[in-house]
């Protein structure tokens, strides 16, 4: 089994369903509310433990009713929650509006994630015993980089989701293997809105990048190849919260189990497919018998 270490958020999505999203200064009536735990980092660790991974989460979630809620659907889901540290204050919330074309927008705000700043002993060897490590940028960027160069000394393959997008130091850009932002990051840490463009300026920071671009499928370029784009099922989305971290949570899963780098881009995509067919971002995340059968 695949050994994979997320250091990442854990949020509470409270999320508003409405016909369409409201202008500026715009008030709309949504015809749903739900709260549903996520975090791209929590996001990660349940799409990697319920596609066959033994999954770790180092992270934080505050002292309220919604850290004891987060950390039981991660436990719920099969990841290992003894570095899910509990600190006084509120936990990470993400305020979600989704329209009736599954496309969303979101605000967060950092909560108990915040206090993610540096790393123990334990979690430095929870990272240099897996195969893979997560990471995405809704922690400090101290912890994101220290989590990083523990990966790097270890020879643990490093995979780096670069959300929410912002200008990324070189010492971090030298201990990731794999780069997977969407196309809109992609073009933010580039310069370039092409995605083909994007993906070659990518690569002169980073040995592999994944683009993707949605229900277009994805992008993937390693050096000394061009870019590739592996097409994305066809499918009638419901809400597409959560779709982009059940791609590489599946995707880590499949690149440690060996598999050729095509054969696990179909296989995160086709669990992504099967996540925005369903409402919500933890919770509308597929299981391997799910994805083997799609």
């Amino acid at each position: 089994m695949t050994g994979i270490a997320v250091l990442g958020s854990t949020n509470m999505d409270l999320v508003a369903y409405v016909a369409r999203a409201p202008e500026r200064g715009e008030t709309v009536t949504g015809r749903e509310f739900r709260t549903i735990p996520g975090g791209k980092g929590a996001n990660q660790a349940v799409a990697a433990a319920r596609a066959g991974g033994d999954v770790v989460m180092i992270g934080a979630v505050g002292a309220d009713v919604y850290g004891d809620l987060l950390r039981a659907n991660l436990s719920g889901s099969g990841v290992d929650t003894e570095f899910l540290h509990t600190v006084d204050g509120p936990s990470g919330t993400a305020h979600i509006v989704v329209d009736d074309a599954g496309s969303n927008a979101i605000v967060v705000i950092p909560g108990a994630n915040g206090t993610v700043t540096a790393l123990g002993p334990g979690e430095i060897t929870a990272i240099a015993s897996a195969d893979l490590l997560l990471l995405q940028l809704e922690l400090p960027l101290p912890a994101v980089l220290e989590g990083a160069r523990a990966a790097h000394v270890h020879g643990v393959r490093t995979i780096l989701t670069p959300s929410p997008v912002q200008p990324l130091p070189e010492e971090l850009l030298d201990c990731v293997d794999l780069l997977i932002p969407n196309e809109h990051e992609a073009a933010a840490l580039s310069g370039s809105a092409d995605p083909y463009a994007a993906a070659e300026l990518l690569l002169r920071q980073v040995p592999e990048v994944v683009i993707t671009l949605g229900a277009k499928g994805s992008l993937y370029a390693a050096r000394g190849g061009g870019p590739v784009l592996f097409p994305a099922p066809e499918v009638t989305a419901v809400d597409t919260t959560g779709a982009g971290d059940t791609f590489v949570g599946t995707l880590a899963v499949a690149l440690g189990e060996g598999r050729p780098v095509p054969e696990a881009l179909v296989w995160a995509s086709s669990a992504a497919a099967l996540c925005v067919q369903r409402p919500g971002a933890s919770t509308s995340m597929p299981y391997r018998s799910e994805i083997d059968a799609s």
